[in-house]
């Protein structure tokens, strides 16, 4: 009877707990895609060309790669209540100061900081989850939190359309404040303070080398504020980096990722691909809406509801995915669905003023459809081979490749079409658009490369495994 009464007393706060880890699971996902439609107006405020805003997006996804795979290691030693907790404080005040921003510079910092909170938010919400859930009804909470990943880009571009309109871009900062506020009294009431029963020790030199290389890699593809040789320096210093950690992690006995990891061929065939398939795909919600406002004259509400289809035909796609995958199996639908994203996003280079709404709608209509095909597809085959020693360690080093693939593939698209600009010229709408066609032609080239890695996997490998969820929030 005792037992019925406690389980019966802490089903509510289960449920707020739901709630809460859901909630900042939307902040995070919303404020990744809210900005993309605001660029312009950003640019215009800041005296800055929206063609060389990428900085901003970039910004906040390397951070957040950054931190991913220290974010268990962090909830572990100080518990999750107040990791939590900083998180949404974190997040709140780099909404703050991005609002009170006067400078590109100033901009990037305090996306910087936002990062940071928002780097924690899912990580540590899934892992009090995990360790307060009954293992029964852990995926059915997991799913539940998954559902604010799918609204939050929904609704991200149409409502930064929205308020850059009709209020100022400042307020898609300020309205994380008060949902920030509710979020912190929330946590110190139902977030509970779990911790690790051992701590195993960080390896903090695996760390850095890994966080150097990241982040050289990706200023290198931005180029910002770097010269030619300058760029092949800090390149050449963040592959070493890279390379490095793996040397050091071979040799290590608890690295950060172990090596053991890639012995798991899906693993390494869906990491790899991952990496090079986003590379190109991530760069679309930054370069449609710089598109349709730059180039094609669309007001920033207008440019939003135009990101609806994506999202929309993304959430469609979903119930579709698990059937082709039974029936086609894993590399037939990733190396051909692979083609098609890189189809359908080099066709919006032939995007031109005075066509119909329609064929663009349908272009929209079906990139979200590979594109969240593709998405399930590689996450499921990434995953769906690891055993429970090994399965935390995958998900973490796939939320980071997820993470430094938007931001590499922003960064890229940003050079591409500075490269362009160069080329074609920045005085006339018309030889914008030239650059954006062409930058679309490139990113969809790359894409379709990336195929040649999903045809290594093996071919008998057909259907999910059905305990095996979707990596939340990542597509």
């Amino acid at each position: 009877m005792t037992s019925e009464a406690e389980a019966a007393a802490a089903n509510p706060v289960r449920k707020s707990l739901l709630w809460l880890v859901a909630v900042g699971f939307f902040m995070q996902t919303l404020d990744a895609t809210i900005i993309n439609t605001a660029l312009p107006a950003m640019a215009a405020s800041l005296g800055e060309s929206p063609l060389r805003m990428q900085s901003v997006v970039v910004a906040y996804a390397l951070t957040m790669a950054m931190l991913i795979p220290a974010s268990g290691w962090i909830a572990d030693r100080f518990g999750t209540r107040r990791v939590f907790f900083s998180a949404i404080v974190l997040f709140a005040l780099g909404s703050v100061l991005c609002a009170l921003s006067h400078s590109l510079g100033q901009l990037v910092a305090a996306r910087v900081v936002q990062g940071l909170g928002g780097a924690l938010l899912l990580p540590v919400g899934r892992l009090s989850l995990l360790r307060t859930v009954p293992r029964g009804e852990f995926l059915q909470a997991m799913s539940f939190v998954a559902i604010p990943g799918l609204i939050g880009p929904l609704l991200g571009p149409t409502l930064g359309g929205w308020l850059v309109q009709y209020a100022s871009w400042h307020w898609i900062f300020l309205i994380n404040v008060p949902v920030g506020l509710a979020g912190c009294i929330a946590t110190l009431r139902y977030m509970p303070d779990l911790r690790g029963v051992v701590l195993k020790r960080f390896d903090s030199v695996g760390y850095a080398l890994l966080a150097f290389g990241m982040v050289a890699i990706s200023l290198a593809l931005d180029g910002v504020g770097l010269r030619q040789g300058g760029v092949m320096v800090v390149l050449i210093f963040g592959f070493a980096s890279i390379v490095a950690y793996w040397l050091r992690a071979a040799r290590t006995p608890e690295p950060l990722f172990s090596p053991s990891l890639f012995h798991v061929p899906t693993l390494s065939i869906g990491l790899i691909g991952n990496l090079f398939s986003r590379l190109g795909s991530s760069c679309m919600p930054f370069l449609v809406p710089l598109l349709l406002q730059v180039s094609m004259g669309y007001s920033p509400v207008h440019a939003g509801l135009m990101m609806l289809p994506i999202a929309l035909a993304g959430m469609a796609m979903k119930r579709f995915a698990t059937p082709l995958i039974t029936r086609h199996g894993y590399r037939r639908v990733l190396v051909v669905n692979t083609i098609l994203v890189g189809c359908t996003m080099a066709s919006f280079g032939l995007t031109a003023p005075g066509q119909p709404m329609a064929l663009h709608l349908l272009q929209l209509l079906a990139f979200g459809a590979v594109n969240s095909l593709q998405f399930t597809a590689m996450n499921t085959i990434t995953l769906k081979d690891l055993d429970g020693s090994m399965a935390s360690s995958g998900n973490s080093l796939l939320s980071m490749v997820q993470m430094l693939a938007m931001s590499m593939g922003v960064a890229a698209a940003g050079a591409v079409l500075a490269g362009y600009n160069g080329i074609f010229g920045t005085d006339t709408p018309a030889h914008t658009l030239d650059a954006f066609q062409a930058t679309f032609a490139s990113m969809g080239l790359i894409t379709v490369a990336s195929a040649l890695i999903f045809w290594h996997l093996p071919s008998e490998v057909r259907a999910p495994h059905p305990a095996q969820p979707e990596v939340s929030g990542q597509g």
